[in-house]
């Protein structure tokens, strides 16, 4: 979710991202601090919802109180909500969205469980026919992990399309996934790309330009099969844990990422799902120490800064 291994970003250009965004060198802590307060208190497009608490994960099933709890500490924040699957409790996340008066991007979780796929695909299909389901996102980083093929995948994909033709449809992965595969593009309503300049390495002063080129390739992708329009399902910066190259976790530099995207998101009307809402410290046995810590709350769901 927003795990990733390091890709080298090859778009023209590359080597000439500009610096951009706030200047946070000489502005002093309490000042940043209170910028990232005003930015989150202006609201956001959307959240991607993170549903564990301490000592859970995914395979739990989480009840409806324990959502419900979150969604209200999250709703005066955002617009949209998001998540990652339909089954084992991450059903009551649409449920609860749209009871608060959220909006709802609704992912059917796949992998090489082709049981378990159909669980999802069939509930996704169910929370749609309930209302609950503004866009249906079918697998996410499937073909980043090679837990199907492209075959299998847009096998999924057509077969809600056609049980779902009312509702707005896509496939999430990497930004880069639609300039490799086409069909994906030809398939989807919309382009869902994740975008992650920390995942690249690339240092927090030209972390904002690098999103901005990424999205830009996904746009191009979308452009290329009659111009559909590009949503950024994931972007984020952690709080603590490892670096990685340039890219270095830290407080100041996970509140100028949020200022600086939400900030571009307002100016450019683009729609991004910021990642996370809530820290969740199972994430560690996947991306190490900084797995922990990518959310705008802590695990104990109290705001960072």
């Amino acid at each position: 979710m927003s795990g990733r291994r390091e890709h080298v970003f090859k778009e023209a250009g590359a080597r000439s991202i500009a610096q951009s965004g706030i200047d946070c060198a000489s502005m002093p802590l309490e000042d940043l601090t209170q910028l990232w307060r005003e930015t989150l208190h202006k609201g956001m497009h959307g959240l991607c919802f993170s549903m564990y608490e301490d000592g859970q994960q995914p395979g739990d099933h989480i009840t409806l109180e324990q959502v419900e709890r979150r969604i209200e500490i999250i709703k005066p924040y955002t617009k949209w909500v998001r998540s990652f699957s339909c089954i084992e409790g991450n059903e009551f996340v649409p449920k609860m969205a749209h009871k608060h008066g959220l909006k709802t991007m609704v992912g059917a979780w796949l992998s090489n469980d082709l049981e378990k796929n159909e669980l999802e695909i069939e509930a996704l299909i169910k929370l749609a026919n309930d209302g609950v389901v503004d866009i249906a996102a079918v697998g996410n980083e499937v073909l980043y992990r090679n837990d199907l093929t492209l075959e299998q995948l847009l096998g999924y994909m057509k077969r809600v399309k056609e049980a779902l033709p009312h509702i707005t449809m896509g496939y999430v992965d990497a930004y880069y996934e639609f300039s490799v595969h086409p069909e994906l593009v030809e398939l989807s309503d919309v382009i869902l790309a994740n975008c992650y300049p920390y995942w690249e390495g690339t240092s927090i002063d030209y972390a904002n330009s690098h999103m901005q080129s990424m999205f830009i390739q996904a746009k191009n992708a979308g452009l290329s099969l009659g111009g559909k329009n590009v949503i950024i399902t994931e972007t984020g910066w952690p709080s603590k844990g490892e670096s990685l190259k340039g890219a270095e976790a830290s407080d100041i530099n996970a509140m100028k990422y949020f200022i600086d995207t939400q900030q571009w998101s307002h100016d450019k009307d683009v729609a991004i799902f910021y990642f996370a809402s809530f820290d969740e410290s199972w994430k560690k046995g996947d991306e190490g120490e900084v797995g922990a810590y990518w959310g705008l709350w802590d695990k104990m769901e109290k705001l960072k800064f």
